[in-house]
């Protein structure tokens, strides 16, 4: 057989997989339309179709029966792109993001949620969580922590007044490139970006723009809204870069490659049990001796990991603090319901932010 006589013998057997693909999907897709069906005739007033821990278990099946040649990630994001548009049959989701568009918060609400979802920009994290809260959107976005810059501080003080609870998270490795117009960006004078992306790309601008004037603003993305009119430059994002109109001058200009930002999906439903889990809690002590150490013993006694520990001032008091607590497993577990009834002897406050699945990768 000649290589052009094997070359459509193999295009004629893609073809014949794209059709069954295809038919698969669709069946899917009807059987997700039956789904939102038998849901509705139980309970048309108060149906939950978007269930978290239902979509973390299909993604790890996804990824642990997966073979290759696609990676497993990769495998994911497929999956993910077909449950999204499945799920927009039974009921679309309105998700709201730090914006405006093309951030790196728009980025991870995708990755989470896919594409058929509808995302609404806001200007603010707390514009988020104050549409989430009024109902305006089914889900919020929010960025709380990067692995070189630490925690986002704005985003752990709203829980404190907050209803909301987080029923999911969304851990995505962050590229920074320099955005700008045609002219020469060694020239540049005035470098815009977020404050978390400036820190996370300081050697960089130190060797490459010592001289240019770093300035700070809401987000990546209005970064590279200033550059396209003024003729800065900025730190962004490519699909930033698609977005305004901008030249990807220099790729991957973070200083550490491993740079990884955690986002939270804040929502006003509860996620249920799924094989892997996290609680997140805010907790208060007394400030005297042993205070934390009390706090802590409850985990301790369980056998229950921390994942995070973080204090911030309390607001009701000088030098009085809160924590905040991240520990494996979900508060429906029966050790972290030891735990829990520990802590409420123990603390002075004890809230539970959530229960919800740890990221997919």
């Amino acid at each position: 057989m000649s290589d052009s006589e094997q070359l459509n013998s193999i295009r004629d057997e893609i073809d014949s997989l794209d059709q069954k693909i295809q038919q698969l999907i669709n069946q899917r897709a009807a059987c997700a339309q039956e789904v939102a069906r038998i849901k509705l005739a139980a309970d048309p007033e108060d149906t939950c179709f978007y269930r978290p821990e239902r979509e973390a278990e299909v993604l790890r099946k996804v990824q642990a029966r997966n073979r290759g040649p696609l990676d497993s990630e990769e495998m994911a994001r497929l999956f993910r792109e077909i449950m999204s548009a499945c799920l927009a049959l039974e009921q679309p989701l309105n998700v709201a993001f730090l914006g405006p568009e093309g951030t790196f918060t728009q980025a991870a609400a995708l990755k989470h949620f896919g594409h058929s979802v509808s995302t609404k920009p806001l200007a603010s994290i707390g514009d988020v969580f104050r549409e989430v809260e009024a109902g305006s959107v089914d889900f919020g976005v929010v960025p709380v922590e990067n692995s070189t810059e630490g925690v986002i501080s704005h985003t752990l003080d709203l829980f404190f007044n907050s209803p909301l609870s987080i029923c999911g998270e969304v851990i995505l490795r962050i590229h920074h490139n320099l955005l700008g117009t045609e002219k020469p960006w060694r020239q540049a004078e005035k470098v815009y970006s977020h404050q978390q992306s400036l820190a996370q790309c300081r050697r960089w601008l130190d060797q490459n723009l010592p001289n240019a004037e770093r300035i700070a603003v809401a987000s990546n993305a209005a970064a590279a809204q200033i550059a396209a009119s003024d003729g800065g430059v900025a730190i962004a994002s490519t699909e930033a870069a698609a977005l305004y109109k901008l030249c990807v001058h220099e790729h991957n200009i973070e200083d550490e490659p491993c740079n990884t930002t955690r986002f939270l999906i804040i929502g006003q439903q509860q996620s249920g049990v799924s094989s892997d889990d996290k609680t997140s809690l805010l907790l208060a002590t007394k400030n005297e001796a042993g205070g934390l150490y009390r706090l802590l013993t409850p985990f301790a006694d369980q056998g229950i990991s921390m994942s995070r520990i973080e204090s911030r001032p309390s607001r009701r008091g000088i030098w009085d603090y809160v924590f905040f607590i991240d520990i494996i497993g979900h508060q429906q577990d029966p050790v972290v319901k030891k735990a829990l009834q520990q802590l409420d002897l123990e603390s002075s406050m004890c809230k539970i932010l959530g229960s919800y699945p740890a990221a997919v990768l």
